[in-house]
C-alpha cells in the first residue's frame, strides 16, 4: 500500500526542489538527502551529508529482507515510521550495565541490542555519539549504519570514525545531526521500499 502524502509535504518538496537541484545524485542518495533536508529545513545538508549509494542499496535490501532496525534513543525510534525498532536505552538492565561497565546508557544499550539482533541489522544513531563509538568497537556486522548523532562532544569525531571504519553508513560532517534527521534518513529508504 502506497503511503499517503499530505499536501504540506508535497509543497515542502516543491519548495526544496525549487531551491536546490539534486537530480545529479544517484536515486537513493537523492531520496535520503531530500528527506533529511525536508525534515530539518536545512539546505546545508545537501553538501554536508555523506551518502554511499552502494551502502544505501545494501541497507534497502536488508530492510526488504526484514532486517532488525535498532535506534539509539526513543526519539529516533518514535520518528521511524512503519517499522518496529529495538531500543533498549530506557530499560532497567541498560542502566545497570552502564554502571557496571562505566559507560553511558546509550553505549550499554548498543551492547544489549546487539545481543538481541545479531549481525545484519540496520542501526540508526541520531542522539548519542557514545552509541556510535560503541557500535564501531563491536563485531556487529551491520547492514547499514545511519550515523547522525548531534552535539559538541564527540559527534563529529564519531561520524568521522564511522566513515573510516569501512562499515556501510550514512553520516555528515560536523556537529549537527539529531533524532529527526537520523529517522528521516531511514524513512527515506522505507518510503522507497514502499514505492517499489
Amino acid at each position: 500500500m502506497k503511503r499517503p502524502v499530505h499536501p504540506i509535504e508535497v509543497e515542502s518538496y516543491r519548495i526544496l526542489r525549487e531551491r536546490t537541484d539534486l537530480r545529479h545524485l544517484p536515486p537513493l542518495s537523492r531520496a535520503v538527502t531530500e528527506r533529511v533536508v525536508h525534515a530539518s529545513a536545512d539546505l546545508s545538508y545537501v553538501t554536508d551529508l555523506v551518502c554511499d549509494e552502494a551502502a544505501l542499496a545494501g541497507g534497502l535490501a536488508a530492510l526488504r529482507s526484514g532486517a532488525a532496525v535498532v535506534a539509539d534513543v526513543a526519539m529516533v525510534a518514535a520518528g521511524i515510521t512503519g517499522r518496529a525498532t529495538v531500543c533498549p536505552v530506557a530499560e532497567a538492565g541498560t542502566a545497570g550495565l552502564a554502571r557496571e561497565a562505566g559507560i553511558t546508557r546509550s553505549a550499554a544499550a548498543v551492547r544489549i541490542a546487539l545481543d538481541r539482533v545479531g549481525p545484519g541489522a540496520v542501526w540508526v544513531v541520531g542522539c548519542a555519539p557514545t552509541a556510535l563509538i560503541e557500535l564501531l568497537t563491536l563485531d556487529a556486522r551491520p547492514a547499514l549504519v545511519v550515523g547522525l548523532p548531534v552535539g559538541f562532544v564527540g559527534a563529529a569525531e564519531s561520524k568521522a570514525a564511522l566513515r573510516v571504519s569501512g562499515l556501510p553508513g550514512i553520516s555528515n560532517r560536523g556537529e549537527k545531526g539529531g533524532s529527526a534527521v537520523a529517522a528521516a534518513a531511514l524513512n527515506a529508504l522505507l518510503y522507497v521500499e514502499e514505492e517499489q
